[in-house]
């Protein structure tokens, strides 16, 4: 026998009455909290429901397939279809319900976005791109405009979720034009390692060694996480610690030193950096780490 799975009108609010709203938004946090950071597998008939994760961790199930939660991103669910979430206590971000009558596009239209919204989508945003950026934009301006109660309010709002969808269809469809194959994947991520070998110093944007490989930032995020699970920041970021551990080891030169051979024009700004990535700063993860190498 099959298990049972809820229609919900909303979040578990099963009154039976019609709804008197056709756009609701609070913060996933609210809401998740209340249920121990699960929303447990249900379906709206009658609702299309945006998530914006802007922080924190997760699974979006959808039917039987979970797919993990890694911010920014945007998950988009269409009505009718079994889903649900697990979210980290540390979960940041937004959930926008609204009637599927008031989505611009038809579900299943016979176009590009009519059929983009017929199907869950989990998008990942690269906040470098300036249209993902734009999007988180929008998202933020959307949570704020819902509550406060300004002159021209429903307007305002269709617009913002207008163009959010709209947005995200195409950072979506980018993303997945001309998937490169896996042996492709591998020789950029190569000319990826030689580019950081030789840059990581001047603290180059992500967008600067897409450019070089000749992708979008989006794509090259996309590439780097299928193969290392990071970010191309997170590897930037792995290069400089791994460089200042090198030589805060193996050279006698000051933390302030070492910080400015590394780019970093401010010393406390070079310690809080270390200290984010290891828990330590670089004076105590220096005098540890020698005191291990040394047996003391």
């Amino acid at each position: 026998m099959s298990k049972h799975v809820p229609t919900y009108e909303l979040y578990g609010e099963n009154t039976g009455r019609g709804p008197d709203f056709w756009l609701h938004c609070e913060t996933i946090r609210s809401r998740s909290s209340l249920h121990q950071w699960e929303i447990r597998p249900h379906r709206h008939e009658s609702f299309f429901q945006i998530l914006y994760i802007e922080g924190g961790s997760g699974d979006a199930i959808f039917g039987e397939k979970s797919h993990a939660i890694r911010p920014p991103a945007v998950i988009t669910v269409p009505p009718g279809l079994n889903h649900g979430f697990r979210f980290s206590r540390d979960i940041d971000g937004l959930v926008i319900t609204l009637l599927r009558s008031h989505l611009s596009h038809p579900l299943g239209e016979r176009s590009q976005l009519g059929e983009w919204l017929a199907t869950p989508h989990l998008t990942p945003l690269d906040p470098e791109d300036a249209e993902a950026a734009y999007v988180m934009q929008t998202l933020r301006r959307l949570g704020d405009e819902f509550e406060n109660r300004r002159s021209g309010r429903n307007e305002v709002l269709a617009a913002y979720v207008g163009l959010v969808l709209r947005l995200t269809a195409r950072i979506f469809h980018q993303g997945n034009m001309h998937e490169l194959a896996p042996d492709e994947n591998e020789r950029r991520l190569e000319m990826l390692n030689e580019l950081i070998q030789r840059h990581f110093r001047s603290h180059k944007p992500a967008s600067f060694y897409a450019r070089e490989l000749g992708v979008s930032p989006t794509h090259l995020t996309r590439i780097v996480r299928s193969m290392t699970g990071n970010t191309p920041h997170e590897l930037l970021a792995g290069k400089l610690i791994e460089e200042a551990k090198r030589q805060l080891v193996f050279t006698l030169g000051s933390v302030q030193e070492i910080g400015f051979r590394l780019g970093f024009a401010d010393p406390a700004y070079f310690s809080r950096f270390f200290l984010k990535y290891t828990g330590e700063t670089p004076r105590v993860w220096r005098i540890k780490e020698k005191g291990r190498l040394e047996g003391v």
